[in-house]
């Protein structure tokens, strides 16, 4: 293993792993390797049920250093810590209020991040040098199982350089990330295609910070009030102090193309679509399709989003779609805006962040 401290000359290794069977010998040897490399100081993109991320031992300073080189990301947007088992989380945290502990029961392990009081054993550059740091147990084998061999919690956002769009396959962190880093563990897409949400559990009513596949209604029903946060201000370039949780402010989750975002309820969007092609026509127009849409005269190129009444699917495609049409060439992508209700309001969050041209 090579690491080096710009990132620049790593030979990045594929690991392959069938998540039905990890009992196997090629299965064995790449989480074992995995685990060296994160137990050394490493970088090892991992599968989890949201998106790809990009592990390195969260309490080695020196290694969620490497994670922001190789991301190009800047030390004000903090990352999120996956842990194994309960055991890792106490080492990290000084309390669990019981709303946390209510939601820890009903969707650990699962897509959601708590925000909770650090310990001193929590490096500032995990949390941006913020008094809270979010944690949260991934339901993936793969990752699970990585993390328990390597016997350290893993600090880990998305895998793809920084403002880009978020990585659900193996074959997505490699475009960005090749020879940046020392591994990824290749498992097939992921199962929900946005990024877990993101709650402080210590305020009252609790706040969500990134709305994710564990919705505000979830949320509310199991452990009592909670709001949606709002950023009153203008996205900054350079914000004045550390975010108080990833993937927010700024443009993130982004395709090179220009995004165009397409509001209205089902029965306009067809015209609405065909419209905005005919408004572009010195662009190479590409189209995020629901099903049962016809496709825009003079489109260049169409992406089969799934069912419009299917939100977890078209959530589980999004970034996908989005990379697909990227690689064809568009300058523009046109996308209709799913209804904000469920994991809608996750899809409709990313799509706004993604088309934020700040």
């Amino acid at each position: 293993m090579t690491v080096t401290g710009d990132n620049s000359s790593v030979k990045t290794l594929r690991l392959v792993v069938d998540p039905a069977n990890l009992e196997s010998s090629e299965a064995e040897k790449a989480l074992e390797r995995a685990a060296q490399i994160l137990r050394a100081g490493g970088l090892v993109a991992l599968p989890t049920e949201t998106v790809y991320g990009l592990g390195a031992n969260a309490l080695d300073a020196a290694a969620v250093g490497r994670i922001f080189a190789a991301k190009q990301r800047p030390a004000w947007d903090p990352v999120i810590v996956h842990i194994a088992d309960e055991a890792m989380l106490y080492g990290l945290v000084e309390r669990v209020p019981e709303a946390a502990r209510k939601l820890i029961k009903a969707f650990w392990p699962g897509p959601l991040t708590l925000l909770l009081p650090r310990t001193a054993a929590v490096p500032d550059a995990v949390t941006a040098g913020r008094p809270l740091v979010g944690v949260r147990m991934p339901a993936h084998p793969v990752a699970l199982e990585v993390i328990r061999r390597a016997g350290v919690p893993v600090a880990a956002p998305s895998a793809n350089l920084f403002g880009h769009i978020s990585p659900t396959t193996a074959a997505h962190v490699l475009a960005d990330l090749d020879g940046r880093i020392d591994a990824v563990l290749d498992a097939g897409p992921t199962e929900h295609g946005v990024e877990s949400t993101v709650l402080d559990p210590c305020q009252t009513p609790m706040v969500i910070y990134r709305p994710g596949a564990v919705t505000s209604v979830q949320i509310r029903d199991t452990a009592g009030a909670v709001e949606i946060y709002h950023d009153n201000g203008v996205p900054q370039a350079k914000p004045r102090e550390a975010l108080p949780s990833p993937g927010l402010g700024l443009r993130h989750y982004a395709p090179r193309a220009r995004l165009v975002l397409i509001e209205g309820v089902w029965s306009e969007l067809e015209a609405r679509l065909a419209g905005a092609v005919m408004d572009l026509p010195e662009d190479q127009v590409g189209v995020m399709l629901p099903d049962g849409i016809h496709a825009p005269a003079g489109a260049a190129a169409v992406f089969a989003w799934g069912e419009w009444s299917a939100p977890e699917e078209l959530a589980r495609t999004l970034y996908a779609g989005l990379r697909r049409l990227d690689g064809a060439g568009c300058t523009v992508i046109l996308c209709p805006m799913p209804p904000a209700e469920g994991i809608g309001a996750a899809i409709r969050d990313r799509l706004l962040k993604a088309g934020n041209r700040e």
